[in-house]
């Protein structure tokens, strides 16, 4: 029996990819809040994507998050995936995220051009917190 600390087996690249697919088609969080607290529109000139983060923030702490927008795999992926993450944490803690914690939460390999499609997401919530 494994325990806690021992590291889990890799999940298969194809398992993975398949898993990214799906959320892509049905992703976490999308949609309009009626009355956010706070939003913002992020928008890359490279290729066209938008996201648009609205919050609903109440005592520092994120009660509810949506996005909406168009764009490719992955930027959806990574707004539905950050949306997952920063929903019940405090507003402080949220400004702190790193670039390199949303390429985490991917895990997958992205080259130079993908990556600000993965941080479209991440840049929306931060200029909303501003």
């Amino acid at each position: 029996m494994k325990t806690a600390s021992q590291k889990h087996e890799p999940i298969p690249e194809d398992m993975y990819k398949e898993h990214i697919l799906e959320l892509y088609k049905s992703p976490s969080n999308f949609g309009t809040l009626k009355n956010p607290s706070h939003e913002a529109t992020e928008y890359n000139s490279i290729c066209g994507d938008e996201i648009t983060v609205g919050l609903f923030v109440k005592d520092g702490i994120v009660k509810d998050v949506k996005f909406s927008g168009s764009g490719c795999v992955i930027s959806i992926v990574a707004a539905s995936l950050l949306t997952d993450k920063i929903k019940g944490l405090r507003v402080q803690d949220i400004k702190i995220l790193k670039p390199q914690e949303m390429l985490n939460l991917l895990n997958i390999k992205l080259n130079p051009a993908r990556v600000k499609c993965a941080l479209l997401g991440l840049e929306a919530v931060k200029n909303a917190l501003r």
